[in-house]
């Protein structure tokens, strides 16, 4: 195509170009296409085909001049990116200068490109890598918690209050300034008095209430409940006591093992282990991978493009608007003002950039890939995390390949702290669970 290009900036990653098209190179592309439409234009009063040029120029000039605009842009775009060897890292922005019918087309192109990236030295890289293995005591503990959930009861024959420990059955209705709220009310619900898995204060204040009786009594919720439209707030349960029965001891056993498919009591512990086993190597993983990713982090000094920045910081702010919204913003970031907390998300935005463009050259200077068969692995994962629809989930992605894309860069990016890992100095050290689970930022 001939066009006149004129760099009229060059600013860090940011590139301007004033480009011209000559008329006569678009008034040739209007013919050709003009010439085509007649071939296979039919009006009455014509043979196919035969259509006067003038008329068929009178009907869809209009139309396809457009369309060569539209087209003339994007080759023009596309040819000054291949013949300067560019390389965008977003779709550029065309603005058209000045355009009349008969007169040259001169549009201006404004390119952010990437940053040319020198991968770091993996092999000076240094991790170190927590470990922590289940003891005992921590197997034995969630034996009991099983046993516990599957333990027998028996009715209370004695006309007495409850007391801790007991399972009253229960009606009740919970209401906030006189009114109820959702998820505030049941019906004959077994609860163990004075236990866990309530709001703080409810189960305890089951004790003395006895069958038949009815008692009001005010709980108030942490200020870090779940529901955060109830967090902090204060409620007044009612609360009607229906049954009372006694818990019975909870036994481990080989028989409580062979509910659970286990032909022994052993066979259950070894499983047990091997899961607790499997969520500490997990978040050691996690923790390994944090420190790789920190490290790489402070290695990639390279700049980063404004566009893809402001991008990642889009999206990441539009969550953190629903969160304020939804009154559930993390604990680290109450009380900070809105300029402090759009310093900090750009931040992360432009770290998470950077790591990305880092990660993507490291996968392409190593031939990293993801494959249809770990695309597939994906999928038969994601389908595992609903029982019993499995099948539906399959066939959603078999239906909407496209969203199957969704798995390709989570994968690819495990894959490439593998390859740093295999490469990186990693030292083990054996810490305890609660070691192996602290936030390393948390004083």
């Amino acid at each position: 195509m001939t066009m006149q290009v004129t760099e009229k900036s060059a600013d860090g990653l940011k590139r301007a170009y004033a480009v011209v098209l000559p008329a006569a190179v678009l008034a040739a592309k209007r013919d050709a296409r003009l010439a085509e439409i007649g071939r296979a234009l039919r009006l009455p009063g014509f043979r196919p085909g035969k259509v006067p040029p003038a008329i068929v120029k009178q009907r869809f000039g209009g139309s396809i001049m457009g369309e060569v605009l539209e087209k003339s842009l994007d080759e023009a775009a596309r040819t000054l990116v291949a013949e300067r060897g560019l390389k965008p890292a977003l779709q550029p922005k065309v603005e058209i200068v000045n355009w009349s019918d008969g007169a040259d087309l001169e549009f201006t192109l404004d390119i952010e490109l990437l940053p040319e990236i020198t991968l770091p030295d993996l092999k000076a890289i240094a991790v170190e890598k927590l470990v922590a293995t289940p003891t005992e005591a921590e197997v034995e503990s969630r034996l009991a918690e099983i046993a516990k959930r599957h333990r027998n009861s028996e009715p209370v024959e004695e006309a007495r209050p409850a007391a801790a420990g007991d399972l009253l059955v229960v009606d009740f209705v919970g209401r906030i300034d006189g009114k109820p709220f959702r998820g505030g009310s049941a019906t004959d619900m077994e609860v163990e008095v004075g236990g866990p898995g309530f709001v703080p204060g409810f189960t305890e204040g089951l004790v003395g209430l006895s069958v038949g009786e009815t008692r009001e009594m005010e709980v108030s919720f942490p200020p870090d409940y779940v529901a955060t439209d109830l967090a902090g707030k204060t409620a007044t349960f009612t609360v009607t006591g229906k049954a009372l029965r006694r818990a019975l001891p909870a036994e481990a056993n080989d028989a409580l093992a062979k509910k659970h498919g286990f032909e022994t009591l052993a066979a259950m512990k070894d499983a047990i282990r091997g899961a607790i086993q499997r969520e500490y190597d997990q978040l050691s993983r996690m923790r390994t991978k944090r420190a790789v990713l920190d490290r790489l982090a402070e290695l990639a000094t390279f700049p980063v493009p404004e566009g893809m920045v402001e991008g990642e910081f889009g999206a990441i702010w539009q969550r953190v608007e629903q969160d304020l919204k939804e009154g559930r913003l993390d604990e680290a970031d109450r009380g900070k003002d809105e300029a402090t907390l759009k310093a900090e998300y750009r931040a992360i935005a432009e770290r998470r950039v950077r790591l990305g463009l880092l990660l993507a050259e490291l996968g392409r200077t190593n031939n990293l890939s993801v494959s249809e068969d770990e695309l597939k692995r994906a999928v038969i994962a994601e389908a595992q995390r609903y029982p019993g629809q499995e099948r539906k989930v399959v066939e959603f992605y078999q239906q909407n390949p496209q969203a199957i894309e969704r798995f390709r860069a989570p994968i690819f990016e495990e894959k490439a702290i593998d390859f740093v890992l295999e490469l990186a100095r990693v030292t083990e050290r054996t810490v305890t669970p609660e070691e192996l689970a602290k936030d390393p930022e948390a004083a």
